[in-house]
């Protein structure tokens, strides 16, 4: 055997494997961060250069065990905007009144979400408490990509409520349809559908229009359409949504819905993102 294969052979069997890194994913949940987005009208990414304790005097409201502190950050990158931004941006933040909330802050780069005040494009304004969050690569491919599913032409529209459900029973047993028409933002028509068959899986579609689509089903986790069903519908369908249906055509309304919920799956809020509050302008 050539002394170089012997040496191949040798290398080969000694090599260690390669080692495989996990990747790296954000701490904050699709429901965490579409939270926020869909309220702020201004999603920008920013560097805190000062952070500055108010005096108590000129402080009212702010929560037990928190200082309210005056914020400059430099703005690093826009990711949605209504308006222009100026390069530095003022806030107000109520943190954790130990001193280390502070350097905790300082320095550091978040995704703000928020909204200018008024004509003062140097002014921002948080959408509430949790509306800052410590930017990572991961983090901030998870709020792009939302921002750009809200932004679409074709974006679902916020629920605000269940309308009326309506049950049709089949011609044999464990045949019928279930429809459940949703209110969403806008009077735009969102509904549910739930079909079943004899010994076959429930088939369930939803329809942003007039028409449902069954072949839809359900949306995939973590889309915004999955967000905007998962995150706001109640667990259960309300009783004045059965109101108009015989006893046994309600309680099939009630089962059909609750498959689809279960269908749809939990919506996870990590309650990560919190690091004080952010006070009303006054």
């Amino acid at each position: 055997m050539a002394l170089s294969t012997c040496l191949s052979i040798s290398n080969s069997a000694s090599a260690k494997p390669k080692r495989v890194e996990a990747p790296v994913t954000s701490p904050y949940s699709y429901a965490d961060i579409a939270d926020l987005a869909a309220r702020a009208p201004t999603v920008a990414i920013l560097r805190v250069k000062r952070v500055s304790p108010l005096p108590q005097e000129w402080v009212s409201g702010q929560p037990a065990g928190t200082k309210r502190h005056h914020i400059q950050a430099n703005v690093v990158s826009l990711i949605r905007g209504d308006a222009p931004l100026a390069k530095r941006v003022t806030f107000l933040i109520d943190l954790p009144a130990e001193r280390r909330a502070t350097k905790a802050i300082k320095g550091k780069t978040f995704i703000a979400f928020g909204r200018t005040a008024g004509d003062k494009t140097d002014r921002l304004q948080l959408v509430n408490s949790n509306a800052l969050l410590l930017q990572t690569p991961a983090t901030e491919t998870k709020v792009r990509g939302i921002a750009t599913e809200l932004l679409r032409q074709d974006a679902p529209p916020a629920i605000v409520g269940v309308g009326e459900a309506f049950h049709v029973a089949g011609t044999v047993a464990g045949e019928g349809e279930t429809q459940v028409f949703l209110v969403a933002e806008g009077g735009q028509p969102v509904s549910l559908s739930i079909i079943r068959r004899p010994e076959m899986a429930p088939k369930f579609g939803v329809a942003l229009g007039e028409i449902v689509d069954e072949a839809a089903g359900v949306p995939a986790s973590d889309t915004l359409l999955w967000y905007r069903l998962a995150c706001v519908l109640p667990g259960a369908l309300p009783d004045n949504a059965v109101t108009k249906l015989q006893p046994a055509d309600a309680a099939a309304a009630r089962t059909d819905y609750r498959a689809l919920m279960e269908r749809l799956g939990p919506c996870p809020r990590t309650k990560r993102a919190m690091l004080g509050n952010s006070p009303e302008p006054g």
